[in-house]
């Protein structure tokens, strides 16, 4: 009997919609919490992470970790650990796609204060600013003129983390008041929905309402290239659709959330993503 290893750091809803269709499929599930599990060096795998795992922790630095202690016992992980960093950081993420020939919405960089400043000031006001590692929409913020820039400036002054200290901005796209998620499975996707919302923010943790999305051949093959760019595995594409440009990806999600797009999606998400998981393993 196969056996899958679930790891979370919070038992979402998502997790237990793994589990249930982890034993329909009559493979074993393994639930492992991170928070508890202990990790040496002289650890062997055995039968504690199965054959395989779902990393599925919703933070970000103890997911990549936890995914590099099983790598290092030799037990597979999805996502491995180079989608999970690339995934993780919006920098590398959005590099990773540019290059890939995605396209993307126009995207700055900087590495100061005073850098990103004098960027924005000859890119031009609205800007949306972006802290490289975050999920739910938090630090997401338009930045719509000098003033807004210099408070950001000094927030990001006092708080003065690492990450503070990289700027990412973008420029504002002018799409309806929605956007995409795909989710991909191997590359393919399998479930879209549209995140619809009055105010600047779609994420539906903030209250965005998800409706259902047709894959068309354009929306599965952008979300197909997406997934390729930054290695494959089970992501969770998300596009805009600019008014001039058509579909722009804006960003890539590696331990994607599921639970709202499972309310309107045709197929059986967390199903696929476990069939997924054993295709591996049975290779």
């Amino acid at each position: 009997m196969s056996r899958v290893c679930i790891v979370f750091d919070r038992l979402r809803t998502e997790e237990k919609m793994l589990q249930k269709e982890a034993s329909e499929l009559g493979c074993e599930c393994v639930m492992r919490d991170a928070k508890t599990t202990q990790i040496n060096t002289d650890t062997k795998a055995g039968r504690d992470f199965g054959d395989v795992a779902l990393e599925r922790c919703v933070s970000y630095f103890r997911g990549l970790h936890f995914t590099a202690c099983l790598e290092f016992l030799d037990v597979p992980v999805i996502n491995n650990f180079a989608v999970a960093g690339i995934c993780g950081n919006k920098m590398f993420m959005t590099a990773r796609l540019k290059k890939s020939g995605v396209p993307t919405p126009k995207t700055y960089f900087s590495f100061s204060g005073e850098a990103a400043a004098e960027n924005a000031k000859e890119t031009g006001y609205p800007l949306v600013i972006k802290p490289v590692i975050g999920s739910w929409g938090r630090g997401v913020m338009p930045i719509r003129d000098g003033d807004a820039m210099d408070a950001i400036l000094e927030i990001r002054g006092v708080t003065d983390g690492p990450h503070d200290r990289i700027y990412y901005m973008q420029e504002m796209v002018k799409r309806p008041p929605r956007d995409i998620r795909v989710i991909t499975v191997g590359g393919a996707p399998v479930a879209a929905m549209y995140r619809r919302s009055s105010g600047f923010k779609t994420n539906l943790a903030l209250d965005g309402e998800p409706e259902l999305c047709k894959i068309t051949g354009e929306i599965g093959e952008l979300a197909t290239r997406a997934s390729e760019a930054v290695g494959g595995g089970i992501l969770g594409v998300d596009m805009m659709e600019d008014e001039s440009r058509g579909l722009l990806v804006h960003e890539v999600n590696n331990t994607v959330e599921f639970k709202g797009i499972a309310k309107v999606a045709e197929q059986n998400i967390p199903r696929a993503m476990v069939k997924f998981a054993l295709d591996l393993v049975r290779k």
